[in-house]
């Protein structure tokens, strides 16, 4: 007969020995990334209105970045920047460039985490373009999904919609993971990008259908006539400016297509908790780390516009939640306010995983803040560049510091500048750019824009 005295002090002495070993093992690493979700299009974030109740819970048990940025706002750009944790001026792949070289794939997180032994996946919005037989260098499992159509026709013939497509994907993978193996999974959500060619514009799954019947959207300060007459020319013209005709030209359109863009973000918000859900019924949560964030923001009306691209708040500055179960319950719960980019998200894995990150890197890790630790030298400004060649969509470049953002618009003839002050004034509404009383601090903006410009230029 057992006795179970017996077997209750051999798991009390194993207990400390088991502990120090799943201690001891590579964490897992889960990156959540959607398109084109704005860093207030949270409920933790301070946005009452939307609903997001696991991105919730997840910020609950993690941290919570409040200045999380991109240093380039278009998806194919920021993408390439978080693979390979470089700058525009350094990867050198946007929509109609050649694809990322094999150098910096190989270079790349997944590529580094697969070759210290972690099982890589990759279910979603793809987004970039390598050249060929490289992926499987990257991946042992990937699985490309486009958001045309949202609704995706099954064998079956049912319909699905795309976000659920992708959570399921992603929990076929966290389910046939070899023993033994630490793994990477990213998953890619297409939403809340919308459906550019269809005049719906935004789609979502009928499970939150009753979301936002009743909810007045408040309209942003900057979207008016007046304000908007105020800007150049050639931003009144812009692509921003065609895609607000799209979605934002009449009040009750305003208010449907905003209802339809938080609904796609409840949606997603939806399949994240049936992931976390996978993680815990397959005993991998205890040494999951999961991180969330956005590839770039999104206008929603702000200045008369819609998209992103611009270096304005709303299209820069993207939410990021990091969860690591494995944390002391006093770093949980909090909202960090240091500095991270978008390039800072490969190099943080690679810390997170024990491997060392390349020097050919220009993000930074942030793994000491998660820790609690801000290093003394944590940058306080970052440089922004976007270089689609595109004629409606202007080329522009700048500094944005943890009070002021400066901006070139460098194409124009003469070159067009201007400069915010963010502590007075969030919206961006007042340009400095030619006030006597900021000539000091525009020339300093100027300077550090050309330094950093040759600085990112080129890999180390």
């Amino acid at each position: 007969m057992i006795d179970i005295r017996h077997v209750l002090s051999l798991v009390v002495m194993l207990y400390p020995v088991c502990n120090a070993l799943t201690q001891a093992q590579p964490p897992n690493i889960l990156f959540l990334l959607t398109d084109d979700q704005r860093h207030d299009a949270l409920h933790c974030a301070g946005n009452p209105l939307i609903q997001t109740p696991h991105l919730d819970a997840l910020a609950h048990d993690g941290i919570r970045f409040s200045n999380m940025f991109v240093t380039t706002a278009i998806c194919s750009t920021s993408r390439a920047s978080i693979l390979t944790g470089l700058y525009e001026r350094a990867h050198g792949y946007s929509f109609g460039t050649k694809p990322i070289t094999n150098e910096h794939a190989r270079n790349s997180y997944p590529a580094l985490l697969r070759k210290a032994g972690y099982h890589t996946g990759f279910v979603g919005k793809w987004g970039v373009t390598v050249e060929k037989g490289i992926t499987s260098e990257l991946f042992d499992s990937i699985v490309p999904l486009n958001q045309s159509p949202y609704w995706k026709k099954l064998p079956d013939s049912k319909r699905r919609h795309l976000t659920d497509i992708e959570g399921d994907h992603a929990i076929t993978f966290l389910k046939s993971i070899p023993p033994g193996k630490p793994f990477c999974l990213s998953v890619s959500f297409n939403a809340p990008h919308a459906e550019d060619a269809d005049p719906r514009q935004y789609y979502w799954q009928q499970e939150v259908d009753h979301l936002y019947q009743t909810t007045n959207f408040p309209v942003p300060r900057t979207m008016n006539d007046k304000f908007f007459q105020k800007q150049p020319a050639f931003l009144k013209n812009s692509e921003s400016r065609v895609r607000f005709h799209w979605r934002f030209d009449q009040p009750e359109k305003y208010q449907n297509m905003v209802r339809g863009y938080y609904r796609m973000i409840s949606g997603v918000d939806l399949v994240i908790g049936r992931i976390r859900q996978t993680l815990q019924s397959q005993g991998l949560a205890e040494n999951t780390i999961i991180i969330f964030s956005s590839d770039n923001g999104y206008f929603l009306g702000e200045r008369g516009f819609a998209d992103k691209w611009y270096l304005y708040e709303p299209s820069v500055r993207v939410p990021l939640i990091v969860f690591d179960p494995r944390s002391p319950k006093s770093t949980q719960s909090k909202v960090q306010t240091a500095m991270a980019l978008n390039v800072d998200l490969a190099p943080t894995f690679l810390d997170q995983a024990g491997i060392p990150v390349p020097k050919t890197m220009q993000g930074r890790s942030f793994k000491k803040i998660l820790d609690g630790k801000v290093p003394n030298d944590w940058r306080t400004e970052f440089f922004y560049e976007h270089l689609f060649k595109r004629d409606n969509i202007p080329m522009s470049e700048g500094v944005r510091t943890t009070r002021h953002s400066y901006i070139r618009w460098f194409q124009q003839k003469p070159v067009v500048e201007e400069l915010y002050d963010h502590q007075v004034d969030p919206d961006q509404v007042n340009n400095l750019i030619h006030q006597a009383q900021h000539q000091k601090l525009a020339a300093e903006l100027r300077q550090k824009t050309d330094v950093y410009r040759q600085q990112w230029s080129k890999t180390p």
